[in-house]
């Protein structure tokens, strides 16, 4: 398949110069259904992005479309802030019965607004209050989000850079096997904490990604991951898990921390909670952490009701029983496999992953960038990740049919030997 740029000259003088995925991907996509989308001239492609994971269930996903539908054809409220809604009950009530009480969890749910880093914000103040103290510890190559809040998180210098004001009351730690194994877990970490001249003032809280997906696929050992909430219990810090990404299933169980055998204190979601792509995020935390006056944190847009319709769906469809975590094991070692063999044949590359989330990196980053550029070519669409894009990141749909994954990982072959030098 070849395929032409498009004219997108209402995009190029109208649109501001921060668009950035459609750069990579110049195509104008007209329709889609799940794991394809395809433009406006009719070319198909196999979609190895998926909403960058806010599309776990796959495009348009018919039991989902279904469930909105109804709602909308009977007037169902659209817009509620935060007050109480039949949709948001029937979403509560789900969410407890189907995913908290079956993992022994008992947090309580609060919607800060409707995107990942609303939810990022809201944790970091919660642990703020309840502790008060301001210093966060976060991971190098760590990403939690845009706003100011919880880009002083966040690793990247790129977009770091993008705040125009210094970040404040963050303290980057090493992430897991960062000394490539060459030196004990959290021994600088836990050496500042102990000593009364290292400056470090006393964290509230740890922000952590069990699987960094914007940093390069950076995958934690579940040894790591409890040693780490072992220092914060004994500490005195909280446990934030970032979920945005990595939950939802993307790993295989329905939160990326449960191979693990952790409970964090708190815990950001958002992307695929709505099963749809539709707008929506949550914090859940300990329930004695729950120490919000009314309207203390609030916004606008926490109340996306047909969010909660589409939600409530995707859990009664996909997480009432285990297969759709045995599904997503059995996909990934499909993918496994594969890279495994691609990695035999290109000495650049090497590979890493959980679940559905993997990452094939280049010793040259420009090669990663080439291998995405020539996939789309090819009819899928990729991404990059990593501080230098040295990062070939595959996210397809949860739902994506071993056919579909095999057609898509034998383009992501080809565009390898392809682009080799």
């Amino acid at each position: 398949m070849t395929i032409t740029p498009p004219a997108l000259s209402v995009f190029e003088t109208l649109e501001s110069e921060v668009r950035s995925y459609c750069r990579s991907w110049p195509a104008v996509f007209d329709h889609a259904r799940g794991a394809r989308l395809t433009d406006e001239d009719g070319h198909t492609y196999l979609d190895f992005f998926a909403g960058a994971g806010s599309l776990n269930y796959g495009h348009n996903n018919p039991v989902l479309k279904r469930a909105l539908l109804d709602y909308i054809e009977r007037d169902g409220i659209t817009h509620g802030l935060d007050m109480a809604t039949t949709a948001k009950r029937a979403f509560l009530e789900t969410f407890q019965n189907v995913i908290l009480r079956p993992r022994d969890l008992p947090y309580k749910v609060m919607f800060p607004g409707p995107t990942g880093t609303n939810a990022v914000e809201a944790a970091l103040k919660l642990a703020r209050k309840v502790k008060g103290r301001e210093s966060v510890v976060s991971f190098t190559n760590a990403f939690h989000g845009m706003s100011l809040g919880s880009l002083a998180v966040t690793g990247n210098a790129f977009k770091r850079a993008g705040a125009g004001i210094p970040l404040v009351h963050g303290t980057p730690m090493p992430f897991d096997n960062y000394f490539d194994g060459q030196v004990p877990d959290f021994l600088w970490f836990e050496r500042l904490l102990e000593d009364r001249g290292s400056g470090l003032n006393k964290p509230a809280a740890v922000i952590v990604e069990t699987v960094q997906g914007e940093g390069g696929v950076n995958v934690a050992r579940a040894e790591w991951l409890r040693a780490l909430q072992d220092l914060c219990h004994r500490q005195d810090m909280l446990l934030i898990v970032d979920d945005i990404q990595m939950g939802c299933g993307r790993t295989g169980a329905f939160f990326s921390f449960e191979e693990a055998g952790i409970v964090p204190d708190i815990v950001t979601l958002s992307k695929s909670i709505s099963g749809y792509g539709l707008p929506m995020s949550l914090c859940l935390f300990a329930p004695e952490l729950d120490v919000w006056e009314p309207g203390e944190h609030n916004g606008t847009f926490r109340g996306n009701n047909p969010a909660f319709v589409t939600a409530a769906a995707a859990l009664d469809a996909y997480w009432t029983d285990g297969h759709m975590e045995r599904q997503t094991k059995a996909r990934g070692e499909q993918v496994e496999q594969t890279l495994l063999s691609l990695c035999a044949e290109e000495p650049t590359a090497s590979f890493r992953g959980r679940g559905l989330v993997w990452g094939l990196e280049f010793t040259d980053p420009a090669r990663a960038s080439a291998v995405a550029a020539r996939a789309f070519e090819l009819g899928l669409l990729l991404e990059t990740s990593g501080p230098r894009s040295e990062v070939v990141k595959l996210l397809p749909p949860l739902t994506i049919t071993p056919e579909e994954l095999d057609e898509g990982l034998r383009t992501l072959a080809r565009s390898v030997r392809e682009t080799a030098a």
